[in-house]
């Protein structure tokens, strides 16, 4: 079945199967490959993806429930004012080590940052709890939050 995807700003198309994961078609079908699988399950949040400004894991939501809203992963979330600032933090604080989970962790900063542009540290707890890093950088990426928000960050 023909899936016409909204990704990035750009439309896309995918033939696949209507239960087919979206992580699956972004990186196997269109080539984008910033989204990571991790679990499967929807509990790191390596393939976490935006969708109409909501982070989502993609390893679990099929294809056919995206319908006609927008999907922004790591390669189009700097095109938001709010993605560039995340992106920027983490890239002043060095806040990745291995890496493979700071895509989510960006995407779910960004999310969190565009719905509450000064949170609190438990805002910040809460809102990335679904993020594994298995570097253990949860200082840095709550510094890297605060730096995005224009709050004092401490690393």
């Amino acid at each position: 079945m023909a899936f016409e995807l909204n990704v990035n700003g750009r439309m896309r198309s995918a033939d696949v199967e209507g239960d087919t994961p979206l992580l699956w078609v972004l990186r196997d079908t269109l080539g984008v490959l910033g989204p990571k699988y991790g679990c499967g399950v929807a509990q790191c949040g390596a393939c976490t993806v935006h969708l109409d400004g909501a982070p989502v894991r993609s390893c679990v939501l099929p294809v056919e429930s995206v319908g006609a809203a927008k999907i922004v992963t790591i390669e189009g979330v700097g095109a938001s004012p709010v993605g560039k600032k995340v992106q920027e933090a983490w890239s002043e604080l060095d806040v990745a080590q291995c890496g493979y989970c700071q895509a989510g962790q960006i995407m779910s900063a960004t999310a969190l940052l565009a719905s509450n542009p000064t949170p609190s540290d438990s805002d910040i707890d809460d809102a990335m709890s679904g993020n594994i890093c298995r570097c253990a950088t949860y200082l840095r990426i709550r510094a890297a939050i605060k730096k995005a928000s224009g709050q004092k960050a401490e690393a």
